[in-house]
């Protein structure tokens, strides 16, 4: 990489997560430059702010943004949009060769969680965020199962009200069954399950996690604990509101007296608990929509280091 070249980058989606990644591109960017601002509605915030920082914009959508002069340029696209809408996007995209970073919960693509698997799929022509909860937390269950055999790894993600959108709403459905996918194939729990809970509390309240995990009896529990909060330090590298709100707790689940697990039936094991909060960096949207920030974080953590192999080639 010579000098300050960077990748031009297009965010569909002009609405409040991708306002607030046009933002971090911006500000906190290192190999990356806004390519283009993509919407639907005329009259968006995202869409104004976009064309007072004088980078590109259409409020024709996917063909909007394929017509424009600078799209030959971009490389690096990320979908802020709706699971619904995102299969179409991505089709156009990978016929221009556009390498598509998917903040829905569409997962056409591997889901990525940049501590963890993120050097796995750089060179996937679609990889997918999995979730808020899923970037919050699945993280943890990693942290686990990288020290012991995780038998079951359930989550659940509690969230302001006010930082739910449209489009988080539509996609409960798909949050829970992402996620949950995610705990496994990513986390690395046998079995998953992940809740949402949305908080109409006021004032806000900050995104706040719960992971359990059922490890293996034999499990370590000093080990445990250390691998838990040397991952809580390195998603905090890219997520600086990112943090544990008490240690690790443990409870062991004797076989003679198994706790039931609805779906799965009695099971035990070393019952591992552990609470997360994410506050957010207040780029665009409020502290308290942390389930919004990490999302655009973990996005733009991605985005960089597949410029970096970009920029390398």
């Amino acid at each position: 990489m010579k000098g300050d070249v960077r990748i031009p980058v297009a965010i569909i989606g002009s609405g409040n997560i991708g306002t607030d990644l046009m933002i971090k591109v911006l500000r906190n960017s290192k190999h990356l430059s806004m390519g283009a601002m993509v919407g639907i509605d005329p009259a968006s915030d995202g869409l104004a702010r976009a064309r007072r920082l004088d980078i590109a914009t259409t409020d024709g959508g996917i063909d909007g943004l394929v017509k424009l002069p600078g799209f030959k340029d971009i490389r690096i696209a990320f979908d802020a949009t709706s699971a619904g809408a995102h299969a179409r996007h991505n089709e156009v995209l990978q016929r221009h060769g556009v390498q598509v970073i998917d903040l829905t919960p569409a997962a056409i693509g591997p889901y990525v969680v940049p501590v963890v698997n993120m050097d796995q799929h750089l060179t996937s022509p679609n990889v997918n965020m999995v979730t808020c909860g899923g970037q919050a937390t699945i993280p943890m269950v990693k942290a686990v199962s990288r020290v012991a055999p995780v038998h079951y790894g359930e989550i659940v993600a509690s969230i302001s009200s006010k930082s739910a959108g449209p489009g988080t709403r539509a996609n409960i459905d798909e949050f829970t069954e992402t996620t949950s996918r995610g705990i496994v194939d990513v986390g690395g729990a046998a079995r998953g399950k992940a809740i949402i809970v949305l908080n109409p509390a006021e004032p806000p309240v900050m995104m706040r996690n719960t992971v359990f995990c059922l490890a293996d009896a034999s499990a370590d529990e000093a080990a445990i604990r250390a691998s838990v909060n040397a991952m809580a330090a390195a998603v905090a590298a890219y997520v600086p509101g990112y943090r544990l709100k008490q240690e690790v707790q443990f409870d062991r689940i004797p076989a003679d007296r198994p706790i039931n697990i609805p779906g799965i039936g009695p099971m035990h094991g070393l019952k591992v608990s552990i609470f997360l909060e994410v506050e957010g960096a207040a780029h665009y949207l409020p502290s308290y929509a942390g389930n919004l920030d990490i999302m655009t974080s973990a996005a733009l953590a991605t985005a960089e280091r597949i410029a970096v192999t970009k920029l390398a080639a």
